[in-house]
Parts: C-alpha cells; structure tokens; sequence
C-alpha cells in the first residue's frame, strides 16, 4: 500500500473526525442557541428542520458540482465553510442572523458530507478491502468529543462564541492542512495518465464510463432499496438521539442525571462497533454485518420497548449503538460498487436520504407518543429496521469483495494525491 493512499486515508478520517466535533457542537447546545436568540418553543422546530432540508439540496448540487471540479476541493472548501458558520450561530444576535447562519451551516453540511463519502468509497475501492468503518468511526470520536466540550461550555456557563472560537480558531487551519492529501479517484482519460490513475479488473472495469467524476448514469430504481435502508438508519439514530433522555426519565423512571446517559451510552457504543466493523466486514462479508446489524439493533429497540427499568433500558440503547453503526458506512459503500463508473453521484443522491431519515424519525416518535405510548412508539423503528433483512443482498459485494477470502485482485496507481496543491 503506498504512503500516498496512507496520508489519504489519514487525512480523510480527519475531516470525518472535524465534521463530527462541528455537528455535536451544534445540536448539543440547542437551549443555548434558542436562548440566546429568543427563539419560540413554536418557531424552533422550523429552524432545525429547516438545516436537514438545505443539506439534502447542499448534497444534490454537488453531485452535479463534482462533474466540473474533484470531490477533494468541495470538501476542502465546504469544511472551513461550515466551521465559520458555526462560529457565526454562537457570535451573532439577531434572529436574522441565525436563519443566515444555519442556511449556510445546512447547504456546507450536504457538500461536506457527500464529497466526504464519495472520498471514502473511492479510497476503500483503491485499498481494496473494507476501511469506510474507519472513517465513520472518526466521526463518533469527533461527535464524542464535540458533545463533550459542549458540556464544559454548558457547565461553565460559558459564551456560545467563547466555546465554539478556540475548536475553530484549531479545528480550521488543521482541516485546511490535512486537505492536502486527500486522494480522489483518478480520471481514466485526458490528464489521468499524468496524474496517475486507478485500473479497475474484471467485471466492475466493464461498468466504468470512463471518468472517475462518476458521470455515468445511476438508475435510480436500483438504488431505491438502499436509499430505504438509509432513512431507516437515520430514523433509528434520530430516535435514540432526540427522545432517550425523555424516554428513560418519563417512562422509565430515572433521574434527570442519569437520562443524559443513554445517549453518550450510544455513541460510545457506536464508536466501538465501528472501530472493529471493518475486520467483520473482511470476515464475514457486507451481507452478514449488514444482517447482523439489523438484528442487533431491532434487539435494541424491543429491549426498550419492554424495559421495566433504567438499567435495562440502558442496555437496550448500548444494542442500538452496536447495531445502527454498520448500515450507514456499507449502504454508502454499496451505492459506490452498484455504479461504479457513476460512484460520485450515487452517493450524492444516497446522502439525501441520511435528511429524509432525520426529518421523520423525530417527529414520527413523539406524534405515535402522543396518541399511543411512548414504548408502542419504539416498536415502530425496530419494524422499519427489520426491513434491512429483505434488502440485505443489495449489499452483496458483486463483483467486488472485500476482505479475507472475498478479495478480487486489482492494482491502484493513484498518482502522486496532490490535488494541485
């Protein structure tokens, strides 16, 4: 493996990892902002709908915007982009200039998280072996650390501005420098040969079009099935990250203090779950993690759903982190292997549905809460999650395996990486 791919990599799960500290800085300190700014109980579902909306569009325009330019430079600029308008939400002060900087917040997040993962399905195809656990971990790790200095902010009564300057004042310059070795896939034509480029075998070399932008066509009909099975993801993780601590304190019975718990329970859980993925993927192929992933986090939902207590409560929400972690880093990769001479804009239309899933999940819970119970409500995600096992072979990795015993053989020349830096 050349140094070239490593420093690619590296850097890669650096900006998951930016990424991850920005989004927790943000919605961890939803009171704050809505304090702050005098934002109505009433007006404030509108605000944060409206971020998840603007991403989807964010994320729409780059596929079409990685056509012209390589998904690197979005992500090198989108980044900085998004780190400045989060210093702009804790720095302004008026309500004006919070729709302002959660519009700009919104549409950055799209670019960022498509160009993202068109970078690492295109890296993972270049190793040849699964790594996009890896770089979803670095997210978890980030969004671990983000809510984490969001609690020193809270605990210390600090100023929004005051907490979120000195992780930009860092964050930025750092994100900046790594951009430089991200690794895009390489074109097949015109300066590929200069550059460098990567030589796909076998049946897959048959389905490329002949640029690594992605500017094939991706039937959409093909990737329905996996769209359904990211807003099924997003629908779980929106669930647990929203309604946990009002679960655990209002029908379970525990304190303020140990609500807070079921979520960090979650995310640490998810961390480790995606820390070791990639070696199941290797092992045991997509299919089967995919499936067990599923399974593992209907467990989940049906524990909390019967828990008689907090501590098995607790014990449901550790299943949903071990099970939800997986679908969403493979249901990218195989959107990326489904079209691999259009990966770019697969994944660009896939990333969409990660905001469909966040719209509904929220909601959806706290209506079937109302009207029925809050632990009926619980068993309505645990179905939608089930339904990943009747699209599991859409993760089928065909033609290309990864991992021990599902390896194809391919050689990747990628170039020197510089991205014209």
């Amino acid at each position: 493996m050349t140094d070239v791919l490593r420093r690619g990599r590296a850097s890669l799960a650096f900006a998951f990892l930016v990424q991850g500290v920005a989004f927790a800085l943000l919605v961890t300190r939803i009171p704050a902002i809505q304090n702050r700014y005098g934002v109505s109980d009433a007006l404030l579902p509108a605000f944060l709908a409206a971020v998840p909306v603007l991403a989807g569009i964010g994320s729409v325009a780059t596929e079409r915007l990685v056509k012209a330019v390589p998904p690197s430079r979005v992500l090198r600029w989108s980044q900085p982009v998004v780190l400045l308008a989060l210093l702009g939400v804790g720095a302004g002060e008026h309500m004006a200039g919070l729709a302002v900087a959660l519009a700009v917040f919104g549409l950055a997040v799209g670019a960022l998280d498509a160009s993202m993962n068109m970078l690492g399905v295109s890296l993972q195809r270049a190793y040849g072996r699964s790594i996009m656990l890896s770089f979803h971990a670095a997210y978890s790790l980030g969004g671990i650390a983000g809510a984490s200095l969001a609690w020193v902010g809270a605990h210390w009564q600090l100023a929004l501005w005051v907490s979120y300057l000195p992780v930009v004042l860092v964050l930025m310059p750092a994100a900046l420098v790594g951009s430089r070795w991200y690794v895009d896939q390489e074109q097949q034509e015109g300066r590929g040969e200069e550059r460098g480029q990567e030589h796909v075998s076998g049946p897959a070399a048959e389905r490329v079009d002949g640029t690594g932008t992605g500017t094939g066509s991706v039937a959409f009909k093909l990737l329905l099935p996996l769209c359904l099975v990211m807003t099924v993801a997003y629908i779980g993780d929106s669930t647990v990250s929203n309604w946990s601590a009002k679960y655990l304190q209002d029908v379970l019975g525990s304190s303020e203090q140990m609500a807070t718990v079921p979520y960090n329970v979650y995310m640490v859980t998810t961390l480790l779950g995606r820390t070791i993925g990639d070696f199941g993927v290797r092992r045991f192929g997509a299919v089967a993690v995919v499936r067990a992933g599923a399974l593992v986090a209907a467990a989940g939902f049906a524990v909390v759903a019967g828990a008689p207590g907090e501590w098995v409560g607790m014990l449901g929400f550790t299943l949903l982190g071990l099970g939800l972690c997986v679908l969403v880093p493979q249901t990218f990769v195989a959107a990326g292997r489904l079209f691999p001479g259009a990966s770019d804009a697969a994944v660009a239309r896939l990333n969409v549905f990660n905001y469909v899933g966040f719209l509904i999940g929220s909601p959806l819970v706290g209506v079937l809460g109302d009207v029925w119970s809050y632990r009926g409500a619980m068993l309505v995600p645990m179905v939608l999650v089930l339904v990943t096992l009747v699209y599991a072979r859409s993760f089928t990795p065909e033609p290309d395996r990864y991992g021990g015993g599902h390896e194809r053989p391919r050689t990747a020349d990628v170039g020197r990486g510089s991205n014209g830096l």
